[in-house]
């Protein structure tokens, strides 16, 4: 039996003239306003590496039922070949940022990663912010990363953490596949609401092998502490690992050893209930679909109590097939899940899906039982 209770569920954004242009849809987050409405981004172009990705908004006033189209974010620079990317969080007192990354396209016949090296494209980084309840929007400001990636993975919104800013992501290589500060999960540290990002810590690391750690994300738990999680892959066996986790007991200085959670997947995202429960939603590996995952924090240690699929579980092929990692994300057909915890005590989850040859995306709310 499902330990949810499903009180809506529909889809977000879908090209509503597919017959006319491709527009296709992927890697959604949600804030809830303090004014009630919910307000999405999305990243939205003609294909999932396409060069005229752009951060679209979209906005919901009836509790979340519903969606319309807000626009984008901001107006790109017209005339460099630049794709975009986000995701947007709100702050405790609700204002709203956004995490920018400009991916450079000058190559603009390959996709956003070397197939031969696994490393990506030049990246920019900014931030944008909104104080008016996600109606107008700062211009991006560009900053500089507190150390050298050479890129970045787009994977998180901001974590705001009683006086602290944190912003997951992890070191990627160049295109050629340099990486001179190794592949690690990193945060950012922001003391002034993520107008600069001065300093970082180590989430998570294996130097001794060559580990991926992607779709990160760093939550507030039980007792002051923080949970890392992260989808992690290991490059050198063409392999993933169960997804991992990491806990800091001092506030994001420092996080302890790179565990695993014993759920075999992908993508995974994670919040916290108050009566202790972790509540997970992955791309499984061993089973199709997208699925659900509640676990509890033992001290340190992660134990699972059960699991409920949402989605996907009928489709075939829903995750890359290709000879390497940058041939299987061309040809995933769904993601990235966020979850949003609502102030109703409910939660808002969305992800992008391949229906019908279109990227859409979709949302679900429901409580836990």
């Amino acid at each position: 039996m499902s330990f949810i209770e499903m009180i809506h569920s529909g889809i977000l954004f879908k090209n509503p003239k597919p017959y006319l242009k491709s527009v296709q849809a992927y890697f959604p987050s949600v804030v809830q306003c303090d004014n009630g409405d919910f307000v999405a981004a999305a990243v939205v172009g003609e294909a999932f590496e396409a060069v005229n990705l752009r951060n679209i908004l979209f906005r919901s006033k009836d509790n979340g039922a519903t969606w319309e189209l807000q626009g984008p974010l901001y107006e790109p620079e017209p005339g460099k070949p630049i794709s975009e990317a986000c995701r947007i969080a709100k702050s405790k007192t609700g204002e709203l940022s956004a995490f920018i990354m400009r991916h450079d396209r000058f190559r603009e016949d390959f996709g956003l990663t070397n197939p031969d090296t696994l490393g990506f494209v030049p990246v920019t980084l900014a931030m944008s912010f909104s104080n008016d309840h996600g109606y107008t929007w700062s211009k991006p400001e560009p900053f500089d990363p507190p150390l050298i990636g050479p890129a970045f993975e787009m994977c998180s919104p901001v974590t705001y953490y009683k006086d602290i800013c944190l912003l997951p992501t992890s070191t990627w290589p160049d295109w050629d596949g340099n990486c001179p500060e190794g592949l690690k999960m990193v945060a950012f540290l922001s003391y002034d609401q993520g107008r600069t990002w001065p300093e970082y810590t180590v989430v998570m690391q294996r130097p001794e092998r060559r580990i991926y750690f992607w779709e990160s994300k760093i939550i507030p738990v039980d007792s002051g502490r923080l949970l890392a999680v992260a989808w992690a892959y290991d490059d050198e066996a063409g392999a993933d690992l169960e997804n991992h986790y990491a806990i800091s007991d001092d506030g994001g200085k420092t996080f302890g050893p790179a565990m695993s959670t014993g759920l075999q997947g992908q993508t995974l995202t994670s919040i916290y209930i108050e009566d202790g429960r972790i509540l997970s939603a992955y791309r499984r590996m061993d089973k199709r679909g997208l699925w659900l995952n509640l676990s509890v924090l033992d001290g340190d240690r992660w134990i699972n109590i059960d699991q409920t699929p949402l989605w996907g579980t009928d489709e075939d092929n829903l995750t890359g097939q290709g000879k390497n990692m940058s041939e299987k994300f061309k040809e995933l057909k769904f993601g990235a899940p966020h979850m949003l915890k609502c102030k109703d005590g409910t939660i808002l989850l969305s992800f992008w899906c391949v229906e019908n040859g279109l990227g859409i995306i979709r949302f679900c709310r429901f409580k836990i039982k």
